[in-house]
C-alpha cells in the first residue's frame, strides 16, 4: 500500500497540523490509532457493557487524526436508542476499517519516505 491506496476516509492535512509535519511524530500517533482500533474494536457490541466507552474512545481518536467520518458515526452510535444502536455500531466498524486502511496506505508512505533518507 502506498498513498494512491487512499479512500479519504483520514484527512492527512489534519494529522500534518497536529505533528507539525514531523513524520516521526506522525507515525507514532498513527500507531497508536491503531493499537487503540485493536484494544476498543471489539467491544463494538451492544452485548458487551461499556459499547458506548469504546465508541466515545475511538471517536477521540479519529478525531485527532482527521478520520471525521469516523468520529462522526461514533458520535452518532454513542447516543443512539438501544434498539437502533447495532446498525449504528454497524456503520462504526465500516467507518473504522475504511480509516485504518487509509492509515496503513499513510504509514507505508511514511517507510517509503524514511527509506529514501
Amino acid at each position: 500500500m502506498s498513498r494512491r491506496d487512499l479512500s479519504g476516509a483520514v484527512d492527512f492535512s489534519v494529522l500534518d497540523r497536529t505533528t507539525g509535519g514531523d513524520d516521526g511524530v506522525a507515525e507514532e500517533v498513527l500507531g497508536l490509532f491503531v493499537q487503540q482500533a485493536e484494544m476498543w474494536s471489539p467491544m463494538l457490541d451492544t452485548r458487551i457493557e461499556g459499547w458506548r466507552d469504546a465508541v466515545h474512545t475511538i471517536r477521540g481518536a479519529a478525531a485527532g487524526i482527521g478520520a471525521g467520518a469516523l468520529a462522526e458515526v461514533c458520535a452518532q452510535a454513542e447516543t443512539a436508542e438501544k434498539e437502533v444502536a447495532p446498525a449504528r455500531l454497524d456503520h462504526v466498524r465500516d467507518a473504522l476499517n475504511a480509516a485504518l486502511a487509509d492509515v496503513a496506505a499513510w504509514r507505508h508512505e511514511l517507510m517509503l519516505r524514511s527509506l529514501k533518507g
